[in-house]
């Protein structure tokens, strides 16, 4: 499976940083930017994950929560967001379900989990999809997109 525009938010579990669970039915009536991303306190990594705290105020006005995903341990997860104060929620995919679950890509010949960063709007539909190694424009690309679909 793969999520394409147009497509509903799909339900999932997950654990979030501080070891709670998150369901996606918290989120479901709002809009969310859901990230995906390689691994916690790496470099591109890390620019992503700030450069979404930094703008993070401004989906916050628009009424749309951020929320990051990675294969990396709830611990991990911990420290990451600690280390850079990350005020959005990071869920731990250690079982890969939730790449599975959108379809999130492999890159560099499928040795390093992908980058894709996914927009739902406040109905739970997907109205923008960004798949780009590069961590630069996923923030703008998404604020962008919620902007749009007001």
């Amino acid at each position: 499976m793969s999520i394409q525009i147009g497509d509903k938010l799909p339900h999932f579990t997950a654990v979030k940083q501080d070891g709670t669970a998150f369901d996606s039915h918290f989120v479901q009536h709002k809009p969310v930017v859901i990230y995906f991303y390689p691994k916690d306190n790496t470099p591109g990594c890390t620019t992503q994950a700030c450069s979404f705290r930094d703008a993070y105020q401004d989906f916050q006005d628009l009424g749309a929560e951020v929320i990051g995903v990675s294969g990396d341990s709830v611990s991990s997860h911990q420290n990451f967001q600690q280390k850079h104060r990350l005020p959005f929620i990071l869920l731990s995919d250690t079982d890969r379900k939730l790449r599975k679950l959108f379809g999130v890509p492999t890159a560099l010949f499928g040795l390093v989990p992908g980058r894709v960063t996914y927009v739902f709007d406040a109905t739970g539909k997907a109205i923008y999809i960004f798949d780009n190694m590069s961590a630069k424009n996923h923030i703008t690309k998404a604020l962008t997109a919620i902007k749009n679909s007001k």
